[in-house]
């Protein structure tokens, strides 16, 4: 069996996210989106949140489950038995990055990273951007799942009215 590693910090999943689980889908017999602790991110949404999200939209994919992981991503697709690292592309900005990313990566396992170019439609996409545009009551419709769009806007607002 062939597994492979989709991870992200997915704050929040978005349709861009999404389009790449279901691609990696149809190239692996396993894929684990994976989202991990990130230092150098600010999160909107804690841990078990993210999961949840991630749950409900790969519901749709047979093959695809989702775990959460702390510590190297190597170890963790050594303790899962992958075989690889699937990383969408949106820019050459991108490239530039993953591929430090994957040489550092396969200096500490035996794992290959897979770079899937982003589909057009979803190439600006960065959730980070998709949370600004909220913030400022911009339409994110489209850009993420609907439920996702209603936590992200409830979030928000729980936020402002916090002062936060």
């Amino acid at each position: 069996m062939r597994i492979a590693v989709c991870p992200g910090s997915f704050d929040p999943v978005t349709n861009g996210h999404i389009d790449i689980f279901g691609r990696a889908a149809d190239l692996f017999d396993e894929v684990i989106v994976a989202t991990g602790l990130n230092p150098s991110k600010t999160r909107l949404f804690t841990p078990g949140e993210r999961i949840d999200m991630l749950t409900e939209v790969c519901r749709e994919f047979p093959n695809v489950r989702v775990a959460g992981f702390t510590g190297l991503l190597t170890a963790f697709c050594q303790e899962q038995g992958a075989v690889a690292i699937v990383k969408g592309l949106r820019a050459v900005s991108d490239y530039e990055y993953e591929l430090q990313m994957a040489q550092m990566n396969s200096s500490l396992a035996e794992v290959e990273t897979v770079f899937i170019p982003t589909s057009p439609e979803y190439s600006f996409l960065a959730s980070s951007l998709v949370k600004e545009v909220a913030m400022f009551g911009g339409d994110v419709s489209g850009l993420v799942p609907d439920f996702v769009r209603e936590r992200l806007i409830t979030r928000l607002d729980e936020r402002k009215r916090s002062g936060a």
